[in-house]
């Protein structure tokens, strides 16, 4: 038996990274960049107008306001897209349109608001300083910035920034195909009649939708019979994978094939976890594709998928960060343990006087699911102690991070109340 960190670096040190493709920048929200991004030109590529209003010459504009308005001559008007080929010379100015290239020898806009048209002239009724409502060419993007380093989890403003510079495609790291197989002859399929006796084959589900928010693609293969052919020939179907999990028959029971299996087709790496839930698990690997064979009971996969699994994939679609974020957390209420293995206790969050308390969902069976649904964290209790008493800090693994919103009011609490006629 082995260490949760012992388990998790040798599981890690042997996850590759999968390889690239390039996809249009609309299939790529959540992806990771495999290439770096460098600007080919400017953004904006020119000086240009952040107003609709006048460009002109400051020094021709000095003193303006509405009691003593200066007169220009309007040479033209340009909207946004075109290009003035002339100049703006003394007492002259183009009325402009936002984001309209500015035109050669001005140097300040003035909104309209601030002006009075008439037929071919405008009275300037305000002097801002020189250089306002201007866009700098290259103020956002420089050429030959490097925009997005190869990494990046591409988010809306990255897809945004990749259209902005011409870049329809991109090369984005692959998304792992994983396959899901469920063991056992109780287990039952979800649209199969109830018997008595068998149990609804969930961790299928369970484990498809963790897979997916991961951002990779569960394959169901189905369940396997506690017969060692049927399990070998189910655990080959899911070579067409990138990675294989296995839920049951880990343990050391007359039925439990899934090491036997494993040893036949591949190596085994390890077995059993100093950890609970989850303890008897396995790691091995089949024509070179990874295979997790995680416990049978729900909460016990749940968990060895989160600590093991979850950033294995994250690893293999090239993601640099692998891990949830961690809280430090006060416990609310004792919890009593077994020396020598780390316990995943599954736990609420409620903040009070500025610190995070821990309570537990109730009871920590590895069968009682509703757990894990009530749960908003792992809270972790080393291996070395056998009672974790209230009041004490440890940390906690964030598997809901809605509990950092402030209010239920969200960002609207942060704006002034409307006013009441």
């Amino acid at each position: 038996m082995i260490s949760v960190k012992e388990a998790l670096t040798k599981i890690l040190d042997q996850i590759p990274i999968l390889g690239r493709e390039r996809r249009s920048i609309l299939q790529v929200q959540g992806r990771v960049l495999a290439e770096g991004i460098v600007a080919h030109r400017h953004i904006p590529p020119w000086d240009n107008s952040a107003m609709d209003g006048y460009a002109l010459r400051w020094a021709d504009i000095q003193g303006a306001s509405p009691k003593n308005p200066i007169l220009l001559k309007v040479l033209s008007d340009l909207p946004a897209g075109r290009i003035f080929t002339g100049a703006i010379g003394a007492g002259e100015a183009v009325r402009i349109m936002t984001g309209a290239p500015l035109p050669s020898g001005g140097d300040t806009v003035v909104p309209v608001e601030n002006t009075e048209p008439l037929e071919k002239e405008v009275k300037i009724l305000a002097c801002p300083p020189k250089g306002s409502n201007i866009r700098l060419a290259g103020e956002d993007v420089r050429s030959g910035e490097c925009i997005l380093s190869e990494g990046t989890v591409l988010r809306s403003a990255h897809i945004g920034m990749l259209a902005s510079l011409q870049r329809s495609m991109v090369s984005v790291y692959q998304v792992p195909r994983v396959a899901i197989l469920s063991t056992g002859d109780e287990l039952l399929e979800i649209d199969q009649p109830w018997e008595e006796g068998k149990i609804v084959n969930s961790n299928s589900y369970s484990l498809a939708a963790q897979v997916m928010e991961c951002g990779a693609l569960p394959i169901q293969i189905g369940i396997a019979k506690d017969l060692p052919g049927e399990l070998s020939s189910k655990m080959r179907e899911g070579l067409n994978s990138d990675l294989i999990i296995t839920t049951g028959g880990v343990s050391v029971g007359d039925y439990d094939f899934v090491k036997t299996a494993l040893k036949e087709l591949g190596a085994m790496n390890f077995w059993k976890v100093a950890m609970r839930p989850g303890q008897p698990q396995v790691f091995g690997t089949i024509s070179g594709k990874p295979l997790f064979g995680l416990p049978g009971n729900p909460v016990s996969a749940m968990v060895s998928f989160e600590l093991f699994v979850r950033p294995s994939i994250l690893k293999m679609s090239g993601h640099r960060q692998l891990f949830r974020p961690i809280l430090p957390v006060l416990l609310e209420e004792e919890v009593r343990k077994k020396v020598g293995l780390t316990y995943f206790i599954r736990c609420r969050f409620v903040k009070k006087e500025g610190r995070y308390w821990a309570i537990t969902t109730g009871g920590q069976g590895s069968g009682i699911l509703s757990s894990m649904v009530k749960a908003q964290g792992l809270l972790i209790l080393p291996e070395g102690i056998s009672v974790a008493r209230a009041g004490e800090e440890f940390k906690a693994i964030v598997l809901d991070p809605s509990i950092f919103q402030t209010s239920k009011e969200g960002y609207l609490s942060l704006f002034a109340p409307e006013e009441k006629n």
